[in-house]
């Protein structure tokens, strides 16, 4: 996947906004969260599971996020996994921070 094709995909999914912050950085936000960042460190960073950050850093392609690992960030080289499965994670990692916006925050977006 090319940091374009990320660009479309995450833009696609609902009340998405994107901002270059940290260094070129494409910094993909629900409701003002961040959920997904392209560029930092050579791949994507995105919001995982507890869960989904044990076996995509032990037995996966991803690694710790830096800087964002304690909250159950993951970074994968853009071109380490297929096209679906980055799709389903930056879907996934759209989700959980959505699932955390304020009930008011949701409806305002349409997310409710």
């Amino acid at each position: 996947m090319t940091r374009e094709e990320v660009e479309a995909f995450a833009m696609g999914l609902p009340a998405v906004t994107k901002v270059v912050q940290w260094g070129g950085s494409d910094v993909y936000k629900v409701g003002g969260k961040v959920f997904a960042i392209c560029g930092l460190a050579g791949g994507l960073s995105f919001k995982v599971t507890p869960i989904g950050f044990v076996v995509l850093t032990e037995d996966g392609p991803a690694r710790q996020a830096p800087y964002c690992a304690k909250g159950h960030w993951v970074n994968v080289a853009l071109d380490a996994a297929p096209t679906e499965d980055l799709q389903d994670w930056i879907r996934t990692a759209h989700s959980l921070i959505a699932a955390k916006l304020t009930r008011r925050a949701k409806a305002e977006l349409g997310l409710a």
